[in-house]
């Protein structure tokens, strides 16, 4: 058994509400992470994944509820703030130093062996626990995998954004944590860091907790899922039975929610014009042929009203007691034409950025997917074709009026009480509702839900505009690997 396993490490939450603002973000949550589990927390953007990993973590409080933790925890969040003067050195010595400590104890404990043998049994256990001896070595190791920045004295300002969560995923992943809690851990990297990775979680000795819209890593690593989607009672659903038993029982579950709420909306609109039918019959219908006396008038009046007033009872007593199920991705119409020219751009380079000449020429329906490892241009290129960025060589014409839609990797920082998901949601909606004839996506999995992408990799199969897709999602790979490659 290994030592992790004797631990009793482990986060036990029960109860657990969370409220922003007028908003409930979580809501009953009960969950337990152990050393042996692999639980990936999903859901779509903005239903509270990150919140409650930082509850787990330690990083939040819940407004009600409770959290227990034991044991060490190494967190990876999706953002991560940079002092003035922090270096890739500042995170390396952060991770390696509880290793440190332990073999500094185990020095102190060696010159009192003979006189307190517990105590050197202590610090011993400790520093094997943590493999101490060969920390800084792990995340160099790490570091070298994920393509991330080796040099300790380079400040963590000056890198990108992939290139920080980078060096601070190596440190995470190079640490002896008993428990890993990682937020979209494959965001920024590239096939042979995303292979490192995956390996480096199926082998972990403790628990894994990850937050993560990679199709691939969900199902490589994870065999439970705590799904925070809406649901017709408000809350979350935990599956086991890997993926695949994830996606079949969310399924017969959203399809029996559907069903139910399709009935009650049908009975509510049923009785609803059994009203509107009462009240047209006590206004015209129920009146006699012209002629008729009085007294049948009258007669028939008091039925008439007591029929359109229970028929209002019954309408008032009808409640559709559940939610109306989430909307999938919304994805106007376009009026491209097949084949029609849009786009011919020869011979792009850029100075420093995209060093090789690419010509690209795109017409109505055309598909393209982008790949390469990082730092080969593959963002530059799609930047040059949208016109966001100037070519130092070459150029870029737009054919027949052709519009073009562009979502970035990078985007500027999300609204207030917005996630990063929410943001990146809103923003491919927003580039879709231009009506794009000539639509570049670069890496657009990034911080999305694994539905979500289901959703856009199915819409991405039958979009009129011609389309161009840069990513490193193995799964989006393999699901578009029938089209045409540009290999950078």
């Amino acid at each position: 058994m290994n030592i992790l396993e004797k631990t009793s490490a482990h986060v036990r939450a029960e109860g657990v509400r969370v409220i922003r603002g007028d908003r409930v973000v979580l809501d009953g949550v009960d969950v337990t992470v152990s050393t042996r589990s692999r639980l990936a927390v999903v859901g779509r953007n903005g239903s509270g994944k990150t919140t409650l990993l930082h509850v787990l973590a330690g990083l939040g409080e819940p407004d009600h509820g409770s959290v227990h933790r034991s044991g060490t925890i190494g967190v990876a969040e999706q953002a991560l703030p940079v002092g003035d003067g922090d270096t890739v050195g500042t995170l390396v010595a952060h991770a390696i130093r509880p290793a440190q400590l332990a073999l500094a104890a185990l020095d102190a404990a060696l010159e009192t062996v003979g006189s307190d043998p517990g105590a050197y049994a202590s610090a011993l256990e400790e520093a094997t626990r943590l493999d101490a001896w060969d920390a800084e070595r792990r995340v160099d190791v790490a570091l070298e995998a994920l393509g991330a920045c080796t040099d300790r004295e380079r400040r963590l300002a000056t890198l990108s954004v992939g290139q920080r969560y980078r060096v601070r995923l190596a440190c995470v992943l190079g640490a002896r944590h008993d428990l890993l809690m990682l937020d979209e851990p494959t965001n920024h990297l590239d096939a042979g860091g995303l292979a490192f990775l995956t390996g480096r979680l199926r082998e972990h000795p403790g628990g894994v907790l990850v937050v993560t819209h990679d199709r691939a890593l969900l199902r490589d690593v994870a065999d439970e899922f705590l799904d925070l989607d809406p649901t017709p009672d408000g809350r979350p659903r935990r599956y086991a039975g890997g993926y695949d038993g994830w996606q079949q029982a969310r399924a017969r579950e959203r399809e029996r929610w559907q069903q139910e709420y399709d009935a009650q909306v049908a009975e509510h609109a049923r009785l609803a014009g059994a009203v509107d039918e009462a009240r047209g019959r006590l206004s015209t219908g129920w009146r006699p042929d012209k002629g008729t006396g009085r007294h049948k008038r009258q007669s028939r009046a008091p039925g008439v009203v007591q029929a359109l007033h229970r028929r209002q009872e019954a309408l008032a007593a009808h409640r559709i007691t559940l939610p109306a199920p989430p909307r999938p991705l919304r994805w106007p119409p376009a009026g491209t034409r097949p084949g029609v020219p849009l786009l011919d751009a020869d011979g792009l380079t850029v100075a420093g950025r995209l060093r090789s000449p690419v010509a690209v020429r795109l017409a109505g329906g055309d598909r393209l997917l982008v790949t390469g490892p990082n730092g080969a241009g593959k963002s530059t290129l799609l930047a040059v074709l949208a016109g966001a960025a100037t070519p130092t060589t070459g150029g870029v014409r737009r054919l027949s009026g052709a519009r073009i839609g562009h979502l970035p990797q990078e985007v500027t920082s999300a609204a207030a009480r917005m996630s990063p998901g929410e943001h990146r949601q809103r923003l491919l909606e927003e580039v879709l509702a231009g009506l794009p004839d000539v639509l570049l996506l670069d890496e657009p999995t990034n911080h999305l839900s694994a539905t979500l992408v289901d959703e856009l990799t199915a819409a991405l199969r039958t979009a009129a505009a011609a389309v161009v897709v840069a990513t490193h999602d193995r799964r989006m790979l393999a699901d578009l690997g029938g089209w045409p490659a540009l290999r950078m």
